[in-house]
């Protein structure tokens, strides 16, 4: 049976883009508004990254970091994450979720029973971002078994001999990171040069879908309008900054922007 992610990409195709995939922390700025904005994204988007906060974000940028902080210090735990994602799927018409962040608190909850909890709150693929093939196999099996797609990264500097490995052992969903930066730097090389690098990938991985991230804003993301699919996060962390500041809205905020990036690739 086809996973929720793999139906989403299939619908894109039919429509002739890419998929939208959208990121926000859970719990910025409060875990009640974060909720609020999944739903109110979830009009646009095709698949919602949830990240889960963690006080050393390492590949994250000042955005993402500062959406982490403001979650950590209203008292976001991993608890309140499974609610979110739970009470968010109960809406009609729910999209895909991911879940996304460090092994560390994986590892401190237990693989198995954070695997368990996933499966029955109604997460649908998981991002760990420091955990690496090969040792990510056993976890990536038990991802399997449990029917929740886990996602591999792979970056300009993967070998072949590496990227063929990766692909092989991966489930039905790639992430291509587009450059060598933390998340929401500037593009430090043309779309062009991108996705020369990406179509790289996908002769190695036709049969799986494969999405950009890193550096894709509102100005970039109808560059990379032939990908599978294309994730916008800091600039939706940066968004909700910016409305908190201004004592704004950040559900309406959000609302629009994603909008507006459905707009650029369809």
């Amino acid at each position: 049976m086809k996973s929720q992610i793999s139906l989403a990409f299939k619908k894109c195709r039919k429509e002739n883009r890419p998929a939208l995939l959208t990121y926000i922390v859970a719990g910025d700025n409060t875990k009640k508004k974060s909720l609020e904005i999944l739903k109110s994204i979830s009009e646009y988007a095709d698949i919602l990254e949830l990240g889960f906060a963690h006080n050393a974000p390492t590949a994250d940028g000042p955005q993402i970091q500062n959406s982490s902080y403001r979650a950590l210090k209203n008292g976001i735990k991993l608890k309140d994450v499974f609610q979110i994602v739970k009470n968010y799927k109960k809406i009609k018409n729910s999209k895909p979720c991911i879940l996304m962040g460090y092994y560390q608190m994986v590892y401190k909850y237990g693989e198995r029973k954070f695997i368990r909890k996933c499966k029955q709150v109604g997460v649908d693929g998981l991002i760990i971002v420091d955990l690496p093939f090969p040792d990510n196999k056993k976890f990536s099996r038990l991802c399997k078994k449990n029917s929740i797609t886990f996602i591999q990264l792979l970056s300009p500097t993967t070998s072949n001999e590496r990227m063929k490995k990766i692909i092989q052992s991966s489930h039905d969903m790639i992430y291509y990171i587009s450059m060598l930066s933390t998340t929401g730097g500037k593009l430090k090389i043309s779309p062009n040069k991108i996705l020369k690098n990406y179509f790289k990938v996908k002769r190695l991985s036709k049969a799986k879908n494969t999405v950009i991230g890193f550096g894709i804003t509102e100005k970039t993301i109808s560059s990379f309008k032939k990908a599978d699919g294309l994730v916008v996060g800091s600039a939706l962390c940066k968004g909700i900054s910016e409305s908190l500041k201004k004592r704004q809205n950040p559900v309406i905020k959000l609302n629009k922007m994603v909008k507006k990036l459905k707009s650029r690739i369809t």
